[in-house]
């Protein structure tokens, strides 16, 4: 049986909450340990007022560090493509970007950036530079030559081959970074109130853990995942009418 796609995420949804409450009831496990679906969605709808800020908080700090780690990542990516100087500095900076783990890196920024949303942001926006400016990057390089011979012919300028064709024909492979980036700036953002914060859902689910709320830390848990998902689907969706041009080889019943 086809399962039209509007209603996919709810049948998945529904499959999920079944297992889940089928792994309680069947193992016994304890309710500090694993909590009932039915526990958790109480303490959702009981705390809503305690959840909604801290959510709040931790969409906000996801999106700035998207708006920032996008601008960071494709102006590096311009710049290593156009600068050959700079690419040669520019690059060990990259690598060593990914070789820290960002989870190291979280404490000092906190002491450097404080508390407040400009520490998660900034960990948020690392985490998600090296897979925009790596995907853009190799975008720019792989230009189709005949293209580019066809603009030589044409005297076309190195800015209006900049314009007109590498970057166009890069947009694919950036889309597929941003892509990307959305899925893991959460992390950022979580591991960033786990270090030190005043507020979010990474904040209120590690202080609900300490005060044995499992319920709630499962419910906060739950509007993470579930705003995290919206983002990166919203996103995609966005991605595919700005660059109509990006071929999708996929059967149309295979797409998402």
């Amino acid at each position: 049986m086809t399962v039209p796609g509007p209603l996919r995420p709810l049948v998945i949804l529904a499959g999920l909450l079944a297992a889940w409450q089928a792994l309680v009831t069947v193992t016994g496990v304890q309710f500090f340990i694993l909590p009932p679906p039915l526990s958790v969605g109480r303490a959702l709808f009981q705390r809503w007022d305690l959840i909604l800020p801290h959510a709040g908080t931790t969409l906000a700090e996801i999106l700035l560090g998207l708006v920032f780690g996008l601008a960071l990542g494709v102006g590096t990516a311009l710049t290593m493509a156009y600068f050959r100087p700079a690419r040669r500095w520019l690059l060990p900076v990259l690598v060593v970007s990914q070789a820290i783990p960002v989870f190291a890196i979280a404490p000092l920024l906190v002491l450097w950036l404080g508390y407040g949303i400009q520490s998660k942001v900034a960990m948020a926006a690392m985490i998600i530079y090296f897979p925009v400016t790596a995907a853009f990057f190799d975008g720019l390089r792989r230009t189709e030559p005949g293209w580019l011979d066809l603009a030589q012919v044409m005297d076309g300028g190195r800015w209006a081959v900049l314009r007109h064709i590498r970057i166009p024909a890069a947009l694919p492979a950036l889309a597929s970074g941003i892509r990307v980036a959305t899925a893991v700036a959460p992390i950022g953002a979580v591991v960033g109130e786990w270090v030190g914060s005043r507020g979010g859902l990474g904040y209120l689910m590690l202080h609900a853990n300490a005060r044995m709320q499992v319920d709630l830390m499962f419910a906060a848990l739950f509007v993470l995942a579930a705003m995290a998902v919206t983002l990166y689907f919203t996103v995609d969706m966005l991605l595919r009418r700005l660059i109509p041009w990006q071929p999708d080889a996929l059967p149309a019943d295979e797409r998402i």
